[in-house]
């Protein structure tokens, strides 16, 4: 037995005085910082993942109690709050997860929902972090924005071709709801639709107008009157203005638009030619535009009378667009409340390259003249798009191309909003009209989400 010790004790001491295990034990403790390291690199990604995810889930959750949110109390806010969230939120590693939703009226309407959850660690568990915590917040506000949107909606003859009248009626209707939904109370959101051709229809109810002339109307549309005996003596005389179908072309001089902007602004008319709304007797008349509006149902009806027929002048379009949103002539435009904040904007959809204005253009080939009173690339890209972002409304521009047309650099320049001159994101191409609905569904998402705070 005394030996055995002995033994054990002379081993020990070796142990004692031995240095050949430095190193391993050197290497075992720098390790601890490489894999702490690493692991919070893995462990971090994971949970940003999560955290992602419950960001766009607690996004959604916000828009849609937005809805009906000044109808609940707290505790169905609440409960509303985590049936939205639980159902787009699918990561079941979340632990502990919390949603918090309130709803104020402190400076316009708002819903506020934040959320909180434990994500469980791989790596980090060996240096004592066992979760890492990951929350978000969304606030969806109302009340205090306001949205403003015209539609310029092609209505001309090659609309008639693969189904794409259909297709803008259901794709337009569809917007509309969207835009409807996105209104809390009547006046959050104002819609005027503006169908174009060659011409647009601004009612012939307005043929008294001092705004309107009738220089061009006068010497097209006459009739001839004959008196005296036998009917010798005969004269020609225009017809009586309300006759008019309630057509107006472009705006400005007669010789063309040579030193004369008006069919790019909007102008109040005034009382020189140039700057009233010219009469014409367009055959293929669109029907009338509307101004802002939201009245929905005249809206839908609207839609459904549109009709193909006529050449395309898309800066007529949207000249009259823009009218829509600050008023003039037929048109008058709700005043802004100083309370509110207000985002403005055109949609123009088309299926054709321009082919005729007032003065240019025979109706079938693309006319670069028409072009240049829309966007002009020889003079930096002056003309009716510019004149629209530089008043600060935002373009989507929306081409529809089933048949193998070039792409239209035009309506590409033209997209864009007040702080870009053009903006790719907001020019669309369309090469099937079935593509026009899901088009026009997401420009209605980014306008809805326009009215989302933060």
């Amino acid at each position: 037995m005394h030996a055995v010790w002995t033994r054990i004790a002379r081993h020990a001491a070796r142990f004692r005085t031995a240095s050949g295990g430095n190193v391993a034990i050197t290497f075992a403790l720098a390790t601890l910082p490489l894999v702490g390291t690493v692991g919070f690199a893995v462990d971090y990604s994971h949970a940003n993942s999560v955290k992602a995810a419950m960001q766009a889930a607690l996004d959604s959750t916000a828009l849609m109690l937005s809805r009906d949110a000044a109808t609940l109390n707290s505790n169905d806010l609440q409960t509303k709050a985590k049936s939205y969230f639980d159902a787009m939120f699918t990561r079941p590693e979340a632990k502990n997860v919390t949603i918090t939703a309130t709803y104020t009226t402190t400076g316009g309407s708002q819903v506020k929902v934040d959320g909180a959850a434990l994500v469980p660690t791989g790596f980090l568990g060996v240096i004592g972090y066992q979760n890492i915590t990951v929350n978000g917040s969304s606030t969806t506000a109302w009340g205090s924005s306001r949205l403003r949107v015209a539609l310029a909606l092609d209505n001309t003859g090659s609309m008639a071709w693969d189904g794409k009248m259909t297709a803008l009626k259901s794709a337009t209707k569809s917007l509309l709801t969207q835009l409807q939904s996105a209104a809390s109370t009547n006046g959050d959101v104002y819609v005027s639709i503006v169908p174009f051709a060659n011409d647009v229809n601004i009612g012939a109810s307005n043929y008294n107008a001092s705004w309107i002339d009738w220089k061009d109307w006068d010497e097209d549309n006459t009739t001839t009157s004959c008196t005296g005996r036998r009917g010798r003596s005969c004269k020609t005389v225009p017809l009586n203005h309300s006759q008019w179908n309630g057509c107006v072309t472009d705006r400005g001089g007669y010789n063309g638009p040579t030193g004369q902007d008006y069919d790019r602004n909007v102008t109040a008319p005034g009382s020189s030619a140039a700057s009233k709304f010219p009469a014409d007797q367009d055959d293929n008349c669109p029907v009338q535009i509307m101004g802002l509006s939201y009245n929905w149902t005249a809206m839908n009806n609207l839609v459904d009378n549109m009709s193909p027929a006529g050449s395309t002048n898309q800066p007529i379009g949207l000249v009259w667009a823009w009218q829509s949103l600050v008023g003039g002539g037929p048109l008058t435009a709700p005043a802004k409340d100083a309370n509110y904040t207000y985002t403005d904007v055109i949609v123009l959809m088309s299926d054709g390259l321009n082919t005729e204005n007032r003065w240019y253009g025979n109706g079938y080939q693309v006319s670069t003249d028409v072009d240049k009173r829309m966007y002009d690339a020889s003079r930096n890209g002056e003309g009716t798009c510019a004149n629209i972002k530089n008043a600060g409304v935002t373009i989507y521009t929306i081409q529809v191309n089933t048949g193998g047309d070039p792409t239209s650099a035009i309506m590409q320049n033209c997209a864009g909003g007040p702080d870009k001159f053009s903006d790719p994101s907001k020019f669309f191409m369309v090469t099937n009209s079935s593509g026009l609905g899901s088009v026009f569904s997401a420009i209605g998402t980014n306008l809805t989400k326009l009215r989302v705070a933060k």
